[in-house]
């Protein structure tokens, strides 16, 4: 045979050969293995005040949320949930450009938590913007209801509120007060009150709610004072009301440093006025910031009244080194829990998790009160109805917090009268 013809037949062989290995691997029972599908994420935002004047309250928030997701191992059914920590710090402007963030550089698809009412007002044109259904932030101002029942097509992404507005809840300061006048078991020395506050739509939402409710109950509002949220020097303001001999200030505050100063230069100017203070007890360490200032102070704040929220509290302190208190640590953590619920629900009801679909469960089910929660260490029900969304349901059995007065670091519950352990003191 020629050589050249010889070669050919060789090169035909060969591809040959070649040809029925490729066919037999494509066919035969050992083909390789696929690859394994990629692992489905969700990104949750979870916001607050992680650095700031209220970055105090941000570790609380931080130590529960995962406690919270550690406890599903970050999980939920073939979802791997990854945290993106929104920081406010305490500002609405940063709150809303570092939110603005989390949407379009992080990628996030809901969101949840949140402290300062001002930030949730302004946080809200975000989640409108981009429907992002965010849950349970604590912003309690009005402002953010009016907002959500101007369109609640847009705004109602702001799905719902972890504190009620404060007329809800400061008017069991009145309550508290009236009881104990009618019962004679204080008597002040006229029904005269100043308001006092920081100058933040929380603070002016608050003040407005309880002066018209002690006006209401008949009382003359002689004052009305606000004041910045970096404010710690109160002597002139305080001396005014010790000069003025007004026996009761109503107030509240949601910056640790500020408020704590209030109080000490309250006993320090020797001011005998009782002093209600809306927030005080909101970190673990208030106590440790006050000292014995706060004794007689008034207060509205849960407390940790069952074993498993004790329990909760010391596993807390253990694993972080602060001390958590019921309106941060305990309420992030019954509302982390709320929220994972949320989303197990949205995943069961549409097979996958989105934006939309935890917007629809929040929507159908939430604002209905289909879906509540009722495992909390706080509340005894988390509870949302078509009449009170964005708020919770108010009262017992549901979202309510007593009314106390602080003694030696300790507090004791005053109103209302089938909860309390004691009756309320003037200060000496």
């Amino acid at each position: 045979m020629h050589y050249n013809n010889r070669r050919r037949v060789s090169i035909i062989s060969l591809l040959t050969i070649v040809a029925i290995l490729v066919a037999a691997c494509g066919t035969g029972s050992t083909a390789a293995p696929t690859s394994a599908p990629e692992e489905k994420v969700l990104k949750i935002g979870v916001e607050g005040p992680f650095t700031g004047p209220s970055a105090r309250t941000g570790e609380e928030f931080k130590g529960s949320v995962q406690m919270a997701f550690e406890a599903i191992n970050y999980k939920v059914g073939d979802y791997k949930i990854e945290l993106v920590w929104i920081d406010d710090q305490s500002d609405p402007e940063k709150g809303t450009r570092a939110y603005e963030e989390a949407v379009v550089g992080q990628g996030i698809q809901a969101g949840f938590l949140g402290w300062h009412s001002s930030v949730a007002v302004a946080q809200m044109e975000v989640t409108a913007k981009h429907k992002i259904p965010h849950f349970f932030a604590m912003g309690a101002t009005g402002l953010v209801n009016e907002k959500f029942n101007s369109d609640v097509d847009k705004y109602g992404y702001w799905m719902t509120k972890g504190w009620p507005d404060p007329s809800k809840l400061s008017i069991a300061y009145v309550n508290a007060l009236e009881d104990a006048i009618k019962a004679g078991t204080w008597t002040p020395s006229e029904k005269k009150v100043a308001i006092y506050g920081e100058d933040t739509d929380w603070g002016r939402s608050f003040g407005g709610a309880i002066k018209k409710q002690f006006e209401d109950a008949g009382w003359t509002v002689v004052s009305e004072d606000y004041f910045t949220k970096e404010q710690t020097e109160f002597t002139p303001l305080l001396t005014r009301y010790k000069d003025e001999g007004v026996p009761v200030l109503a107030g509240t505050s949601t910056i640790p440093p500020s408020i704590s100063a209030f109080i000490k230069q309250s006993d320090d100017v020797g001011l005998k006025s009782l002093i209600i203070a809306d927030g005080l007890g909101w970190v673990g360490e208030w106590y440790n910031l006050t000292g014995s200032s706060s004794d007689y102070v008034v207060d509205q704040i849960p407390g940790w009244t069952t074993d498993e929220a004790k329990k909760f509290a010391t596993d807390f302190e253990a694993k972080w080194g602060i001390t958590p208190s019921p309106s941060a640590a305990g309420l992030s953590y019954d509302f982390a829990n709320f929220f994972i619920k949320v989303l197990q629900t949205a995943l069961q009801d549409y097979g996958e998790l989105t934006s939309e679909t935890i917007y629809k469960v929040g929507k159908e089910k939430v604002w209905t009160g289909q879906l509540t929660f009722t495992d909390g260490i706080v509340m005894s029900e988390y509870k949302y109805t078509a009449e009170t969304i964005p708020d919770p349901v108010v009262g017992k059995g549901a979202y309510i917090f007593p009314v106390l007065q602080y003694h030696g670091g300790d507090s004791m519950v005053i109103w209302p009268d089938e909860w309390k352990s004691g009756d309320i003191e003037a200060k000496p």
